[in-house]
Parts: C-alpha cells; structure tokens; sequence
C-alpha cells in the first residue's frame, strides 16, 4: 500500500429521519472512530419517497458541531449555486470555529435540478454551472482571508467532481481534498489526468488528499478488504460510507473502519 494514513468518513444523508436521529448516528459514528462526518447538500431526499422528511446541510453542520467532539465535520459537497460564496466562506468559518477547528468546506456545481428549480434557482447547463464554481472560489478564498476571527483551524477545501478539462484543473489549483465516486480503473485514470493538471501548474499531487464514496460500488459492496486495498494502492486515503434514514445502517461503516484500522497498523 501507499505510506498514507488511510481515513474512514461517513456522510450522513438526512432524509427520513427526525433530527434526533440523526444527531445519534453521528454521535455513534464518532463514538466507532469515524474520521469525518459530512452531510450532503440536497433539499429534498434522493431515495425513497421523494416528499419524505429531509433537513438542510448547513444547520445540520452546525448542530453536529456543538454536539460532537473529534470527528471533522463538513458537507459532501455544498453547491456554490444555492448560497452567495462569501456568505458560504462565513459560514464555514463560523462551524470551524463552534467546532473548535474542526470543519473542512467542501464545494461542487451540484447536480439535481430539482433542488435548483423547486427552490427557485436556475438550473443552468453543466458548463455554466462549473464557471458558476470556478468564479465562486476566489470569492471564498478572499473572504476568509477577511474575516475576523479567521477560521480557527486549516479548515481544508474540498472540491466534488470529475471533468477533466475544467473541474481536475479547479483541484490542482485550489483544492485540499479531492472527492470522486468512481471505481477503481476510473479512478486510475482521473488521477492521471489530474497529475498532468498537477504539473501544469506546478502542485504536487501528493498535497491533495484523494476522497471517494465507496456506497454504491456494486461490484465490490460491503467488502473493504477487497476494494479498499485496490483504491489504497492508486493514491486513495479517504473512503467515505453513505447512510440514509430512516435507520441509518452503519454496519457498513464499522467495517470500514475495522479495515482501516489493520491497513494502519
């Protein structure tokens, strides 16, 4: 395997449940060693019923903030698109700060044009909802650099997604973390691509952390012996578990966590 610290992170996906839910699974995750605790940016649930009960990512984070300790915290990935930029830097700031340094901002274009038009958001094209991220970045940057008190840890930008020409170059520029949820062979080559970014800009690729979901990859489900090494071995250091409601399953997770604690010994 490669020399990196292999991290486990489970995004909670808050549909289906009550809140108190779901402020116990991430106390559970916490309490079984999870490294990260994201949740994702949507409106409105992505599985079962599509009216279901679904709360927002942001003040979700926050609560999760004050009742957590350890784990980092952040969305999986907030949409530029639904909130001014300088206002999601402050807001990042602010959860970093309630966590006591723990918070890391992811960011992406978003995807679901439902959340777009039913909350009165144009929905745009791909291409001009990835000049809507490009543009919004050095916004985010700027304002952190402004605010008072500056965020209390390093709080790590993460960026979601996948396009080669525009979105890997938007990695090697500015990202701290890299998000994918590709299988192994995919992930083999965009991390090609974006080490070619990497050196047209004169980044090592070794500063930025490779993330992936790892829920969902049918071929390999529920076996993180199998597919963790594989991933490991092509530069991957943080596999990511996804839980829904209404029960938010987390055996998975604790198997995760179980590989990656032999994968560090």
């Amino acid at each position: 395997m490669t020399g990196q610290q292999v991290r486990v992170g489970l995004q909670v996906q808050p549909e289906h449940a009550d809140y108190a839910t779901i402020r116990q699974t991430a106390a559970e995750a916490e309490a079984l060693g999870a490294d990260v605790i994201f949740v994702w940016d949507h409106f409105f649930p992505l599985t079962g019923d599509p009216n279901g009960k679904h709360f927002e990512c942001w003040t979700v984070l926050a609560a999760l903030a004050e009742s957590t300790s350890t784990v980092q915290l952040g969305p999986l990935v907030s949409c530029v698109r639904y909130r001014n930029p300088d206002l999601l830097a402050d807001m990042a700031r602010t959860i970093d700060h309630i966590s006591g340094g723990r918070a890391l901002l992811g960011l992406g274009s978003g995807w679901y044009e439902k959340d777009f038009t039913s909350y009165g958001y144009p929905f745009g094209t791909d291409s001009e909802r990835l000049q809507e991220l490009a543009a919004a970045l050095p916004r985010v940057k700027t304002r952190l650099a402004q605010l008072n008190p500056p965020p209390a840890g390093k709080l790590p930008l993460m960026l979601g997604g996948s396009g080669e020409k525009r979105t890997l170059r938007l990695v090697a520029e500015d990202a701290d973390i890299w998000h994918a949820f590709h299988d192994p062979a995919t992930i083999r080559h965009k991390l090609s691509v974006l080490h070619k970014h990497c050196a047209d800009v004169r980044r090592d690729p070794a500063e930025i952390e490779v993330a992936t979901s790892v829920s969902g990859l049918a071929a390999h489900e529920g076996t993180p012996g199998e597919l963790g090494p594989e991933l490991h071995d092509l530069g991957v250091s943080l596999f990511i578990v996804g839980a829904g409601g209404p029960e938010f399953d987390l055996g998975p997770l604790r198997q995760w966590i179980a590989w990656r604690d032999r994968a560090n010994d």
